[in-house]
């Protein structure tokens, strides 16, 4: 095991990453901006390190200072948490090349897997469902794309080949409209993620949000830890996780799962994974591989009781996966709730200082976050400052513990969201189960 990792990161990963270190009794550095000197996994590190002003271009996305950080205090590792440098390849690469392990796959994989075209070519390979449509970037002959749009079938989506975060990403529902939504979408493209690559697939209308869990080592063993739905969805940004999945069967997850498993074999994958797909009338098909760890990884392991962040730690440092696919059981149900410091109506951010806060508890509650009392959430970064997590034996149970989690939390002095997790808790449609990706936007009148 490593003696000491950087934690290239802030917020809560960070503290979750500091924890899981503690654990296997490994020492952390803090790497942090000016902003980020008061971050609880800083006060609670062995060592912290500066790297820069509080935007991030300058601090947490500043490659060579978070390297020398790792000089300077003779760290061997560094683990990219979620966000920021986690998914560049070219951090990934640097960090090998200076001598010390990138915690995550290699930068060869995060490439692949980084550019949707190339990554749907290697699912398709592996045997992984894929979502109709063509794995080849748009060319600029307008009649070659229109050929290609009716034989997929309206309505088609654009993609960006480099995309995320919901962006990149426009739906077309007839051909006159097909050749400025490429055009925009390219435009976009180049200027959000430095590739104007996109591609065409069908749009599918009411699909669920569905993903699977994956571990991988570097001795050819990977294993899924089940799936998580993520189907509650704003501007497709995720509100609220779950594992498992309403009305998933045993035969779908194993079915998948494996496939998974294997691609991330065939692919050469390293460390945590997540691959996502979009579920609709008993089919799933594949959109995009994460390649790292996901801010709702605590659902899988409340439902598999398996430490992701540790298992990490130890594959980075060449051991096999501590279990094998037979070991892995589902228990119960667990529900996360993304905590984010904004207004529950308008969502505009509220940065500002905490004055009171209560952490919930009592059986099967997890509470993940940075914040206490006295912490000034600043308006740098993402609104998010924490999740709050409930398992219970069945889903009505974590939905339940759930809503009493929400009643005692209180976090006074900024605005939150826990209005609107409390009125999805307590939504008909949701404690159903199985709604779409759109059905919480349709709720909240967002079109």
């Amino acid at each position: 095991m490593f003696s000491k990792i950087v934690i290239a990161n802030r917020g809560e990963i960070a503290l979750r990453i500091l924890r899981a270190c503690r654990e296997l009794g490994v020492k952390v550095v803090a790497v942090h901006s000016e902003a980020d000197r008061d971050l609880k996994h800083v006060r609670l590190a062995d060592e912290s390190v500066c790297i820069g002003p509080a935007a991030s271009a300058d601090s947490y996305l500043n490659i060579p200072a978070i390297i020398s950080a790792a000089e300077v205090t003779d760290a061997e590792a560094i683990h990219p948490g979620y966000g920021f440098l986690s998914e560049n390849a070219d951090f990934a690469e640097k960090v090998k090349k200076s001598g010390f392990v990138f915690i995550g796959p290699n930068a060869e994989t995060i490439r692949i897997m980084g550019d949707k075209i190339s990554a749907k070519k290697a699912m398709i390979a592996a045997g992984v469902p894929c979502v109709p449509g063509d794995n080849t970037p748009l060319s600029d002959n307008d009649d070659e794309n229109f050929k290609l749009a009716r034989h997929i079938g309206y309505p088609v989506i654009i993609k960006a080949a480099g995309g995320g975060g919901g962006r990149g990403m426009r739906t077309v529902h007839t051909e006159a409209a097909l050749i400025n939504a490429i055009a925009m979408t390219k435009a976009e493209a180049g200027s959000a993620f430095g590739n104007p690559t996109v591609y065409m697939e069908k749009f599918l209308e009411d699909p669920r949000h569905i993903e699977f869990q994956v571990m991988a080592d570097s001795h050819g063993n990977a294993i899924h830890l089940g799936e998580r739905d993520c189907s509650m969805q704003r501007r497709h940004q995720k509100v609220v996780e779950e594992a498992p999945a309403p009305f998933i069967t045993e035969a779908q997850r194993k079915f998948i799962g494996e496939r998974c498993a294997q691609a991330c074999v065939d692919i050469g994958y390293l460390g945590a994974g997540t691959f996502e797909f979009l579920y609709e009338r008993g089919e799933f098909y594949f959109i995009e591989m994460n390649t790292r760890v996901q801010v709702e990884h605590p659902v899988t392991e409340m439902v598999t009781g398996f430490d992701i962040v540790k298992e990490q730690l130890r594959i980075a440092c060449g051991e096999p996966l501590s279990i094998t696919q037979d070991q892995v059981k589902i228990t119960g149900h667990a529900i996360e709730c993304r905590l984010n410091a904004e207004d529950p109506k308008t969502f505009m951010p509220c940065p500002g200082t905490i004055d009171q806060f209560h952490m919930p508890g009592g059986p099967g509650i997890r509470c993940e976050t940075h914040i206490y009392n006295g912490y000034k959430v600043p308006p740098y970064y993402d609104s998010m400052i924490g999740k709050l997590i409930a398992h219970g034996e069945t889903r009505d149970g974590a939905i339940a513990r759930m809503n009493t989690a929400l009643s005692e939390l209180i976090i006074d002095g900024i605005k939150t969201n826990i209005p609107l997790q409390q009125d999805i808790m307590n939504d008909t449609g949701f404690a159903a189960g199985g709604q779409n990706i759109h059905y919480l936007e349709k709720k909240l009148g967002i079109h």
